[in-house]
């Protein structure tokens, strides 16, 4: 949904349409680490991994919450975000498949608009969810 289209009549059970992103590439967790400054061997080190007790590299918890943000702020608009938040839950790994949902959770009324709740997830497509999240959007009349 775009900006645009957010500001139609926004009610209690909406869904965003379900994105997907993936299967997630080492080449993209190593990107990520570039832009974030994020060079945590775990994450790049397959032989670091292993020796830490993991069965290899796994994302960033920030990239999975980066892509949750995204999704939800193309849903009800960038210009909208009022508040975002999320919680790591299960490690995300090369070749997941990422499938981000959202829904609202609460609409209130106000001068000129309606600040608009949104439960969000991040799961591993067959899998648990990977980060859990709320945000909250003042959409305009």
């Amino acid at each position: 949904m775009t900006t645009t289209e957010s500001t139609r009549t926004t009610v209690v059970g909406d869904k965003a349409p379900e994105q997907t992103f993936g299967p997630i590439s080492i080449t993209d967790i190593v990107r990520y680490a570039g832009a974030s400054g994020d060079f945590n061997p775990l994450h790049h080190d397959d032989a670091a991994a292993r020796k830490a007790g993991f069965d290899g590299i796994f994302s960033i918890g920030m990239f999975q919450a980066a892509l949750l943000g995204t999704f939800a702020a193309e849903w009800l608009g960038a210009a909208n975000v009022r508040r975002f938040t999320t919680r790591f839950q299960e490690q995300v790994w090369p070749g997941d498949v990422l499938v981000c949902n959202g829904e609202v959770t609460a609409v209130r009324p106000g001068d000129g608009g309606s600040v608009v709740e949104v439960a969000l997830t991040c799961a591993r497509q067959g899998a648990g969810v990977a980060i859990a999240g709320s945000a909250e959007f003042w959409l305009p009349a």
